[in-house]
């Protein structure tokens, strides 16, 4: 389909699905608010702030995709449209944040990311040994929006991918993120249900148990400061190490999945974990 003939289908989803579609406990049925709701999830945040208007005529054709996948998913009743207003206002400012504590263990602290993460952060996300299983590499621009959406995770939710600071050096990330577009197993089909556990982390970190450590401690405070204690985690068929992270954690494999948003060829296929309260509780 061309790229007009799906802004069209934007503009009808916006403008007429979604507003005929308004149920009484639904928290918006105006057109201009389910489309801040759809284009703030699109863009990770405010959509002006990254977006000219009109959004419908400038909103890249990937991001606008995601805001087309969340917006029928809406209408399928497959994700809660309080649950992503509400993230759309904490954005905003609308809802006050709250505390988001770091964790200490140690060297290894999980904190709120910084401007000076920026820098390593784009040397991890440009070293072709920790982006092997990734479709590319990141460029220093790409790397500085990830940082800023992954830290934006903490002001919708409460939880997100935390900063590792180990021995006081930044060496990448691990924690848990609200699957916001639609993925092909069990639970993905429903945005914004289902906790994502992942992780990312520099060279010369690895081999010192970093990823199983933080991906625990970010599980005890999810569970504990959140009350989630359901997640999964994916990576490409062959990453052996991330697969190793998982089954470490308790997690249980649950089959695989073609992902989406990587093109066809060998890292396309996914293997899918999950972790349920009774996994953990036999896992510690």
């Amino acid at each position: 389909m061309s790229a007009a003939a799906r802004r069209a289908h934007w503009r009808d989803l916006v403008e007429r699905r979604l507003p005929e579609a308004a149920r009484p406990d639904w928290p918006v049925r105006l057109d201009h608010c389910f489309g801040r709701i759809l284009l703030d999830h699109a863009c990770g945040g405010p959509w002006r702030d990254q977006v000219r208007p009109p959004a419908h005529a400038t909103l890249p054709l990937d991001q606008l995709e995601t805001a087309i996948a969340l917006g029928e998913a809406v209408l399928a009743g497959h994700a809660d449209l309080a649950l992503l207003n509400r993230r759309s206002l904490a954005w905003r400012g609308k809802i006050p944040p709250a505390p988001v504590p770091a964790i200490r263990d140690g060297g290894l602290i999980l904190r709120r990311w910084r401007p000076e993460d920026a820098a390593p952060f784009a040397a991890l996300n440009a070293d072709p040994a920790v982006m092997a299983h990734f479709p590319r590499l990141r460029t220093g621009a790409e790397s500085a929006a990830e940082a800023g959406l992954l830290d934006r995770r903490f002001v919708a939710d409460g939880f997100g991918p935390w900063a590792l600071e180990h021995d006081g050096r930044f060496v990448g990330f691990a924690g848990a993120m609200r699957i916001l577009r639609p993925l092909p197993f069990p639970g993905g089909d429903r945005p914004g249900s289902t906790v994502e556990l992942a992780w990312r982390l520099a060279r010369e970190a690895w081999g010192r148990g970093l990823a199983t450590r933080a991906a625990r401690l970010a599980l005890a405070d999810l569970a504990g400061r959140c009350g989630i204690r359901a997640v999964v985690a994916f990576t490409a068929v062959g990453n052996v190490r991330s697969r190793a992270v998982m089954e470490r954690l308790g997690m249980a494999p649950s089959g695989t999945f073609p992902h989406p948003a990587v093109p066809e060829g060998p890292l396309r296929e996914h293997v899918l974990y999950r972790l349920d309260g009774a996994d953990r509780e036999e896992a510690a």
